[in-house]
């Protein structure tokens, strides 16, 4: 096994920005079917975590005058609410701090925090050493807690999606400088498709010509659920536009798309008993 793939674990958690935080925990506790966890946060953005069976989701909302609510708030006032940054689990931080300076990330110094009685390490890489997305790593003293879901609830990530129009590049990043395991390499319509291993979740990664800015895309995210049409049934009861249940593109899968209520992340639902 390669020493990066030991070192980046899997994923830890998904930050998505949103305007108003007590709609959009509303909004995650109906999707996900699991209670949140909300702190008022510091700095003038509060914050509010919905941890699944194998990443939570961060919800932040700017709700003072500071310097970094303003730059929240001017991200979502550009890209909208949605997925801003994506944070891999890793065991060692240091080691993976040396390792993001040898392969060229640039990485932020580590700092340690506290909140809440849980503290954890963690930097950042540079943005534009990752064509765009924000990557963080993270070692926490001890795992976040999860409660079992609700019954038709989320059990856990699928997979997150990545928007790319250099997929050499992008499959440089995440398998060769990364460490990822590329499970999945091939074209469909003249589009790249790759799928790379961590943890038990993957990282999806689609090449979309039409990104003209040149920089890769945290698009969505993909859960998994033990039954596609009690989770369906559950959703739409709720007053959510939800598709049909329909096949999924690897075989033996079945998923449907949440439309709405997801605070602007492109949401598919997958049935957790057919994968492998």
């Amino acid at each position: 096994m390669r020493l990066t793939a030991r070192l980046v674990a899997g994923f830890d958690h998904v930050v998505v920005a949103v305007r108003d935080l007590t709609k959009a925990v509303a909004a995650y506790e109906l999707l996900l079917g699991r209670r949140a966890i909300v702190d008022d946060g510091a700095d003038g953005v509060a914050t509010a975590l919905i941890v699944t069976g194998n990443i939570a989701v961060e919800l932040m909302a700017p709700t003072g005058g500071s310097e970094t609510a303003l730059r929240l708030g001017a991200t979502i006032d550009e890209g909208g609410e949605g997925l801003k940054s994506l944070v891999f689990a890793t065991l060692d931080l240091a080691r993976m701090h040396r390792r993001a300076e040898r392969v060229g990330l640039e990485p932020e110094p580590i700092v340690a925090r506290e909140r809440g009685g849980k503290a954890w390490e963690s930097f950042r890489a540079s943005t534009q050493c990752t064509n765009g997305v924000r990557l963080f790593f993270i070692q926490r003293a001890a795992p976040l807690p999860s409660e079992p879901a609700s019954e038709a609830g989320v059990v856990g990530l699928d997979h997150v999606m990545i928007r790319t129009s250099a997929p050499e590049r992008a499959a440089a990043l995440y398998g060769a400088r990364l460490g990822l395991d590329m499970r999945l390499d091939r074209e469909i319509e003249r589009r790249r498709l790759m799928f790379f291993r961590g943890g038990d979740a993957s990282l999806e990664v689609v090449q979309e010509v039409a990104l003209n800015d040149g920089r890769d895309q945290l698009w969505g995210l993909s859960w998994r659920v033990a039954e596609a049409d009690a989770a369906r049934a559950r959703l739409a009861g709720a007053g959510l536009d939800v598709s049909e249940v329909r096949m999924g593109m690897k075989p033996g899968t079945r998923v449907f798309t949440v439309r709405d209520g997801t605070c602007g992340v492109p949401t598919l639902v997958v049935e957790a008993a057919a994968l492998g």
